[in-house]
């Protein structure tokens, strides 16, 4: 996002005009980025694949590990737009993103795919498998797909969905698509993940769409109308449209697009929709605030975890006691809790 040459940087950040990318300063090594992980990272940088997808492995496990390889990526970020698909289930949504893979490929652009799927109760993986469904695309070099199971998390996206994103954008992929599982009014964290966010559904969705309207619907900036060779595509257009002719006038309008995406029908048009779309961000002003929002955020969620982990840290030997008083009814949560924050506010005084 910024030069590794600006002053704002923090001085312990990895030197990218460094040769061979490996060179570490001891702030770095402070924040956990141990002699293995070193190596690893540099070779992740000089292109290997498979490096790439353990450095995703590490990220997925999350802690300190996964916070210094971010760390030192941070400042490979920014350029390549993130479109994020979504949509009720079935409507063809893996459809779409390999066509727009092999739309973009065709024009020679690195392409990476995070496709998060429902977590199988057995396993803890990924239940569908995206790249299975693309496994034709798994030889391109080119191609970079990486699935994730939810494990749990609600929104759409698996927890550490937008910092596997992150470390797709630093291998060099140059467009990067997000692929949710299917979704519903709640399901919005797809919002502020991507740049802009394509919301796909097919001619059988009226119901799915009458439940979508307050939520995901009014975060889409392009709406796809998949399986357009079916019946009731027409109407579901001009319900489409109805819709966004309801909304305020000013701004991006999105526009309603037909695709039948099994045999690339349309998605060239979506494509250059989303060219547009990013085009018009850059030209408003719209995409510094929302990759601030997204920064923002970013900030306050590792503020969330780190002020947790300490706070667990502290007081793990005093919540059993607290636990005891509640369910005995001597004490409320909330008292509790407030006794609880001031002794560690004590502690860390």
């Amino acid at each position: 996002m910024n030069d590794d040459n600006d002053p704002a940087w923090p001085v312990e950040l990895i030197n990218l005009n460094c040769p061979n990318c490996r060179c570490l300063t001891s702030g770095e090594r402070e924040i956990g980025l141990d002699t293995a992980l070193d190596t690893l990272l540099g070779t992740f940088l000089s292109g290997d694949r498979r490096a790439a997808a353990r450095l995703i492995s590490v990220v997925e496990n999350g802690g300190p590990r996964a916070e210094a390889v971010l760390h030192a990526l941070y400042p490979r970020l920014g350029g390549a737009p993130r479109v994020g698909v979504t949509g009720p289930p079935g409507v063809g949504k893996s459809t779409l993103v390999d066509a727009l893979v092999r739309h973009h490929r065709g024009q020679g652009r690195r392409v990476g795919v995070v496709a998060v799927d429902p977590t199988s109760p057995f396993t803890g993986g990924a239940v569908l498998g995206d790249r299975v469904r693309m496994s034709d695309l798994a030889t391109d070099l080119g191609v970079f797909i990486r699935s994730m199971a939810t494990r749990g998390s609600l929104g759409g996206l698996a927890r550490t969905t937008k910092e596997v994103v992150d470390v797709l954008e630093a291998f060099g992929q140059e467009i990067l698509l997000i692929e949710t599982v299917g979704v519903g009014q709640t399901e919005m964290d797809i919002a502020s993940a991507a740049d802009t966010v394509v919301v796909v559904v097919s001619p059988e969705s009226g119901d799915a769409i009458q439940a979508m309207k307050a939520g995901l619907m009014e975060v889409a900036d392009l709406l796809v109308v998949n399986k357009a060779d079916r019946p009731g595509t027409s109407q579901m257009v001009r319900a489409l449209e109805a819709d966004l002719a309801m909304r305020p006038a000013g701004g991006w309008r999105p526009p309603v697009l037909v695709t039948v995406a099994s045999r690339g029908e349309g998605t060239d048009e979506v494509a250059a929709a989303v060219g547009r779309h990013r085009e018009h961000l850059s030209a408003s002003g719209a995409l510094g605030e929302r990759r601030h929002a997204r920064a923002r955020a970013e900030i306050v969620a590792i503020l969330r975890d780190r002020l947790w982990q300490r706070v667990h840290e502290r007081l793990a030997d005093r919540l059993p006691d607290w636990v005891a008083r509640v369910e005995a009814g001597h004490a409320t949560p909330y008292t509790a809790a407030r006794a609880l924050l001031a002794a560690f506010l004590e502690d860390e005084a």
